[in-house]
């Protein structure tokens, strides 16, 4: 089949990759433009659209799919449109436009976690499983029926950027296989069921730790937002970077702390929660580099407490 791929972050390049090595052809990727990075804020390509170039492929860089995207798309005629963490709504008449429309590799188990950042709000919400979905793309919101699904148990130790590259490379094979069974006509799929639960694109403001919360749902908010928007908490009034956390098993021993309060010790920095203290590893305070906690910990003031 004539394919074209839309599709922006790196976690759409292994979907990319596998279609580009399946009998289908890929007739255009369609990316969001070069956009600035780096404390430079250099012009640089998407992930998707550094890919396609590696692999020979014509692109469309696109900020919104308007009527100018959907002429250059329409004109390619594909067979069928693969979209995978684009940035942007595909609407009519481009979503008709391909012969077979547009399917989706979205991560989460529809209907739960429509939207934008489904892996984080899972983790946030402290689910005991997720995984990844391809579904026919209609007009309303990731709310077309699934032609595939692979569920997987949350792991309590992964961040939302680990899990993420996990099930960028898992959904690339799922979304393959029902490209494969569209193009032979045997491809099924079934109307999502249940309530759907919203998914919208996470703030710095969705990082802040509250202090106050038990340790286990502390720790997965800190997972869920990292490493975009990044977990932090307030310090005299300065924004500090929590970039790595862990719990404090019973058997490690742990003085009771107050919610925000921090305990320095030899080898480790402790903060209070609501109830449990937990072990902050690496963080980055505002102004310097990336350091161990613990050696930053050696130079807070006696009774140094994180705002709660």
């Amino acid at each position: 089949m004539r394919l074209v791929f839309a599709g922006t972050p790196a976690v759409a390049v292994p979907s990319l990759r596998l279609l580009a090595d399946s009998p289908h052809e890929i007739v255009g990727v369609v990316t969001r433009p070069d956009a600035p990075l780096g404390r430079k804020r250099v012009l640089t390509a998407s992930p998707v659209a550094a890919a396609a170039e590696e692999l020979g492929l014509p692109v469309i860089k696109a900020a919104r799919l308007d009527a100018a995207a959907t002429a250059a798309i329409t004109a390619l005629e594909p067979d069928l449109g693969v979209i995978v963490a684009y940035g942007g709504l595909v609407r009519e008449p481009l979503l008709s436009a391909p012969r077979l429309g547009w399917i989706n590799l979205h991560f989460s188990l529809l209907p739960a976690w429509r939207g934008a950042a489904p892996v984080q709000h899972s983790i946030i919400a402290g689910d005991e499983e997720h995984g990844a979905a391809v579904f026919q793309l209609v007009p309303e919101l990731d709310a077309g029926a699934v032609f595939a699904e692979l569920r997987r148990p949350v792991d309590r130790h992964a961040t939302a950027g680990d899990t993420l590259d996990r099930l960028a490379v898992e959904g690339a094979e799922l979304l393959t296989a029902v490209v494969d069974a569209l193009a032979d006509g045997t491809a099924v799929a079934q109307p999502q069921r249940g309530e759907p639960s919203f998914a919208p694109k996470l703030s710095l403001d969705d990082g802040r730790l509250d202090w106050r919360q038990p340790a286990g749902r502390l720790l997965d908010r800190y997972r869920g937002v990292t490493p975009e928007p990044g977990a932090w908490g307030m310090l005299d009034g300065a924004r500090v970077k929590i970039l790595e956390a862990r719990r404090v098993e019973p058997a490690e021993g742990a003085t009771a702390l107050a919610p925000g309060e921090l305990a320095p010790e030899r080898r480790r920095l402790l903060v209070g929660t609501g109830d449990a203290p937990i072990e902050l590893v690496r963080v980055q305070p505002a102004g310097r580099s990336a350091m161990a906690a613990a050696d930053w910990g050696r130079g807070l003031a006696a009774g140094a407490s994180f705002e709660v």
